[in-house]
């Protein structure tokens, strides 16, 4: 059996942090394993390319909701990355670290250390920003942070009808209060996607005591009085087991982490008990919890003034925008899944922003669809960042390579349907009120005027709502009765076992979750040093 001091399941964005950051000491042996395979699909580094990599079975795992009774009974895709940089190989590179009203929320929660003056420091440290470095900001870091290589008329217009409707122009979402509307930042370099692979994990992938494991299933976390000891998982048809000397680190993301703790035999009892799993451990948190981000997508078409739909749908189109990016790195293939972002206030009640905009100058009827309207149309999308609905992740089986049960319960809660309703009604207004779109005679393709009570339209909307791809939450950290993991991200009443993910939030951030998952990693890594 082969011996490490440290086995970390799950190569993504957390996962290559900790490899790059726990085997920096040589005296450290360190095995990461990754389901997935190597990230050498090449549209994985394109940016616009998470189009090709989402719902790809090389490199997503083409997970599906359960049917939600609030959007209408449908059930949805719902990607996660599998290959080396797990989601941060397929999501869309938007770099937001939400608000630091969260992190001060967590802290008072009792999670010590979790304020925005705690966790402000790694956000730095992680980060190499274009801009250059000052208080909020750091350059040398793996991460690559950049300004977007593309802007529109479209979008500065969106952005001058949100001035004349108090939402004011910003140069910088990320210093504590993102209230206000600019163009995102995006985590590329050169105009190539910097996913947690490419910026922690290739600089370091030959160092000696570091071994990769790609195409490794973990099978599940074996124990000895309540102490994890060592790991099984799949390769090539083979069940290999290896020894943990120090802590085993579960990192396979808020799906991948409470599945394995389940198949591991820490979760509810009575569920683990009917699929004749070993009970480790009782805790029925394990998979609850689960928050995410809903993304309402009103469509409105514009006239005098141009988006891309047309460009995309050109032949002559699509090869100036290959030929732009080949010789300038620049344009349609290096855009983000959004370029104008906002963050505003849902009603006047709120402390901070519970609003959150991703604009986009494409418009089309299916999500990642290719088919995109042939008409001058665009996307403004809004989605409530502090949704009160809470899911969960079941296992439905005792082999972890069947798939768990996720139950989002979108919208399920009347706060959610309350804010979804003002979302829309705060996006008609900037458009239809504004005097800066007036010229652009905008008409609402979707969900349409007809549709004016707060009800009428969330139910149509939810025809279309999809996720930002935000799961959070299934492994909540705290030190009451709700919680899986302490503050130091231990699993209660459990010995080296560690989850360090997006799982572990106990509230999900104000925003994109991919940076503040990174910034988790980064802390932690620091807090599995101290304890040896």
């Amino acid at each position: 059996m082969d011996v490490f001091d440290y086995i970390i399941i799950g190569a993504g964005s957390a996962g290559c942090v900790l490899a790059n950051r726990l085997s920096e000491n040589s005296k450290h042996k360190v095995l990461l394993l990754e389901a997935g395979g190597k990230d050498t699909y090449p549209w994985i580094h394109i940016p616009v390319g998470y189009y090709k990599t989402m719902h790809n079975p090389k490199t997503d795992w083409c997970f599906k909701t359960e049917p939600d009774e609030n959007l209408n009974g449908r059930s949805i895709n719902y990607p996660r990355g599998k290959t080396l940089g797990g989601s941060s190989s397929i999501n869309g590179l938007l770099y937001i670290r939400g608000q630091a009203r969260d992190y001060d929320i967590w802290r008072q929660q009792g999670n010590t250390g979790w304020g925005w003056d705690d966790v402000l420091p790694y956000f730095i440290k992680s980060e190499n920003q274009e801009r250059g470095a000052n208080k909020f900001h750091g350059v040398g870091g793996p991460l690559s942070v950049s300004d977007i290589r593309i802007k529109l008329d479209i979008l500065n217009e969106f952005q001058n009808a949100a001035a004349e409707m108090g939402i004011p122009k910003i140069n910088d979402f990320n210093t504590g209060d993102n209230f206000g509307c600019d163009y995102f930042q995006v985590t590329e370099k050169n105009g190539l996607r910097c996913s947690t692979a490419v910026g922690y994990l290739n600089p370091i992938k030959k160092r000696s005591n570091l071994k990769i494991e790609v195409k490794a299933h973990v099978k599940q976390i074996n124990f000895q009085d309540k102490k994890a000891v060592s790991i099984s998982y799949w390769k090539d048809g083979e069940l290999i087991t290896v020894k943990a000397n120090k802590e085993v680190i579960l990192s396979a993301g808020s799906i991948g982490s409470p599945h394995i703790l389940q198949t591991s035999g820490i979760g509810d009892e009575k569920k683990l008990r009917d699929l004749g799993i070993p009970i480790i451990h009782h805790n029925s948190n394990v998979g609850k919890n689960l928050q995410d981000h809903l993304m309402l997508r009103p469509v409105y078409k514009v006239n005098n003034i141009k988006t891309l739909n047309k460009t995309i749908n050109s032949f002559f189109g699509k090869m100036m925008i290959g030929m732009e990016f080949v010789f300038f790195r620049r344009g349609v293939m290096t855009m983000g899944a959004s370029q104008l972002c906002g963050f505003a206030k849902s009603d006047s009640s709120r402390e901070t922003p519970n609003l959150q905009f991703h604009v986009q100058p494409i418009s089309t009827d299916k999500l990642g669809g290719s088919n995109l309207h042939n008409f001058n149309a665009f996307t403004p999308t809004v989605a409530n960042i502090r949704p009160t609905s809470r899911g969960e992740v079941n296992i439905s089986s005792s082999d972890s390579r069947e798939y768990p049960r996720i139950k989002m319960n979108y919208l399920s809660t009347t706060d959610d349907r309350q804010v979804a309703a003002a979302g829309i009604k705060l996006i008609r207004k900037i458009i239809l009120e504004s005097q800066t779109f007036k010229k652009y005679n905008p008409i609402e393709f979707r969900p349409g005027l007809e549709y004016q009570s707060d009800e009428e339209i969330v139910r149509v909307a939810s025809d279309y709502a999809q996720t930002i791809f935000h799961p959070v939450g299934t492994c909540k950290m705290g030190n009451d009765s709700t919680s899986v993991v302490s503050d130091k991200l231990k699993v209660h009443n459990i010995k080296n076992l560690r989850v360090v993910d997006a799982s572990i939030m106990p509230n999900i951030t104000s925003g994109n979750t991919n940076a503040p998952t990174i910034m988790i990693a980064e802390k932690a890594a620091d807090m599995i040093i101290a304890d040896q």
